[in-house]
């Protein structure tokens, strides 16, 4: 039983081979009949619309969301009206604007949204993006200062700048005004500039911080088109129709990983929708560079194939590269881009394999993965910090605890790092606290990751302090650390149909989770260990109906290794992926965790 007795554990797994208890996803009965009723659902879909806690006066929207119901008011975020009333006052003066991102996709979709708004109001808009090793994330003084130095009057920060007060203080000193949108997490006192747009800002009433710098972004654009309209500014010139360009919010908020409820959902959905048609020359190249054929836009799209592309730029390239892609609307540079972003990506994996491997072993061989703490924070010589931040979620994915990362140049004794956490432990809090404190040189982030700079002396100390600041959540976490199973089938029924009956709750993402099946009294057969580290197999069922399978970088690990043996009576659980190799329209079992209920 889990919880002291109160909920039991599902197929009786209350410990799996990743050491995770199985529950059905809770879901009131009242709810389920409602969503039925309304929606006219078959059973299993309506528990799992109500599961993930969707109202019954939540469910069409939910279902079929529109900008129409669920776009908010621009006013209700604080400094918008503000920020668009700045930013135009600076277009109509034709002062020199400029637009300072972040260099990952979010940073690169927010750029982009700005660019492409203004270039439909006849004007063109530079890109700065800092460059990760050299500069760091977000703005700096020097950033300001060479910006100043190229004529800017203006500078919007996209996704950053909301917690860089002293770097904000420094342009206004230098005569740059500044307005800043983000999304992330920051102090109480925001920066003194014309603006700080942020949904996570202390005193902010939007109701909107589940939205990614590329939503709040898309949001300033519906307040620059209303001051722009109140001013006459469309007299002559068409209104920009910023729903072209939905595919670029939906980018940002894929990649960032943001909770795809309410408006941020309408944004996503619309968004694929709007990416299905690849009319962004950047998209489309890099589709092709990927070697994918254009088609319907799915979550998979974005995070998995175009998102590392454009991220790989900013890992271990030419920082602003995906801003650009994304903004262009030259075919051939957008091709060419998409070539070199593809190349990066390639030494982009050989890189973070390399790190990975190396960073596994040292805790390994430490035991600080087994001993108890709270947190894992490792540290190597020359790793690079554009990919310490993907080892992190691969250590985190492995030991289920939270990872810091850090890569050390060890000549000027200076190390650059990245965590991961788990749900019920923020380690964005923690790591700022280290920053105040004055552990850390700069850190920020939000609950799920952070980033910091830290001393190479400072390391074990930082340690210690993340230990002790995240003790308490520890408990609460372990607690959350359980697989929400949504239905039980047999492989037989894993079909199509079923797929596609669930991805009507598409697209998925924290706060609306991919529907997990469970499947009992499995064998798997013909069972392979592949490159990388992944099983696949095909997993049968008593009455000898299957259902293709992979589990991804588990052979070295128990529930992996229960694959490859081929032994019988396991329970399995998983989700129903496409697979359209070949126009065959089928599905494939992508295995999350498995049971041996002998050992359950």
């Amino acid at each position: 039983m889990a919880d002291g007795g109160s909920v039991p554990a599902f197929l009786g797994v209350s410990r799996s081979l990743s050491g995770r208890e199985w529950r059905q996803r809770p879901a009131e009965a009242g709810l389920i009949r409602a969503h039925m009723q309304a929606l006219n659902l078959e059973e299993p879909l309506a528990r799992a619309l109500a599961a993930r806690g969707v109202r019954a006066d939540q469910g069409a929207d939910f279902l079929q969301p529109t900008l129409k119901a669920l776009f908010p008011d621009p006013s209700s975020f604080m400094d918008m009206d503000a920020a668009a009333e700045a930013t135009l006052d600076a277009l109509q003066a034709q002062a020199s604007i400029h637009v300072f991102a972040d260099y990952d996709v979010d940073g690169a979709s927010s750029a982009a949204l700005l660019v492409r708004w203004f270039r439909a109001m006849g004007a063109e808009l530079p890109i700065y993006v800092p460059d990760r090793v050299s500069e760091g994330y977000g703005p700096s003084a020097r950033a300001f200062d060479t910006l100043k130095a190229s004529g800017a009057d203006l500078v919007i920060t996209v996704d950053c700048g909301a917690a860089a007060n002293e770097a904000v203080a420094h342009a206004a000193a230098i005569g740059l005004k500044v307005v800043v949108i983000d999304h992330h997490m920051m102090r109480e006192h925001p920066p003194v500039c014309a603006a700080v747009v942020n949904p996570n800002r202390p005193g902010c009433n939007s109701g909107q911080g589940n939205l990614a710098a590329a939503g709040v972004v898309f949001v300033l654009l519906a307040a620059l088109n209303r001051e722009a309209r109140r001013r006459g500014m469309f007299a002559d010139l068409k209104e920009p129709d910023i729903r072209q360009w939905l595919d670029l919010a939906a980018m940002g908020a894929i990649c960032d990983v943001t909770g795809l409820t309410g408006f941020n959902r309408a944004l996503t959905s619309l968004g694929l929708r709007r990416m299905s048609e690849w009319s962004n020359p950047g998209l489309r190249a890099l589709l092709a560079a990927a070697g994918v054929e254009p088609g319907p836009a799915k979550s998979n799209h974005a995070g998995f194939i175009l998102g590392p592309r454009i991220n790989a730029g900013g890992r271990i390239g030419k920082s602003d590269l995906g801003a650009r892609l994304l903004s262009t609307d030259d075919p051939d540079e957008a091709r060419a881009l998409a070539q070199e972003l593809d190349a990066l990506n390639i030494a982009r994996r050989e890189v973070e394999k390399q790190v990975t491997d190396q960073a596994t072993r040292r805790v390994e061989a430490t035991g600080a993965h087994a001993d108890g703490s709270a947190v894992v924070v490792i540290e190597g010589a020359d790793w690079h910090p554009g990919v310490v931040g993907i080892v992190a979620g691969r250590l985190r994915e492995r030991w289920r605890k939270p990872v810091v990362v850090i890569g050390v140049d060890a000549v000027n004794g200076i190390g650059k790092g990245s965590g991961r956490s788990q749900p019920g432990m923020n380690l964005g809090k923690a790591v700022q606290a280290a920053w105040e404190s004055g552990v850390l040189l700069a850190g920020g982030g939000h609950a799920m990751a952070a980033g910091l700079t830290v001393r190479t002396d400072d390391i074990d100390r930082l340690r210690d302090f993340l230990n002790e600041r995240m003790a308490g959540e520890q408990a609460a976490a372990d607690a959350l650390d359980h697989v929400e199973i949504d239905a039980l089938i047999d492989p037989g029924a894993a079909t199509r149909g079923l797929f596609e009956q669930f991805e009507q709750l598409a697209p998925f993402g924290p706060a609306n989770p991919e529907p997990l099946f469970a499947l009992e009294h499995v064998q798997a057969r013909d069972a392979v260990a592949m490159n990388g580290g992944h099983v696949r197999c095909r997993l049968v069922g008593a009455d000898g109906a299957s259902v293709k399978a992979i589990a991804w970088r588990c052979a070295d690990l128990p529930g992996g290794q229960s694959l490859l043996s081929g032994q019988g009576g396991l329970s399995v659980v998983g989700r129903l992926k496409a697979d359209d190799w070949n126009g065959r329209k089928g599905v494939q079992f992508e295995i999350e965790d498995v049971a041996d209920p002998r050992m359950a």
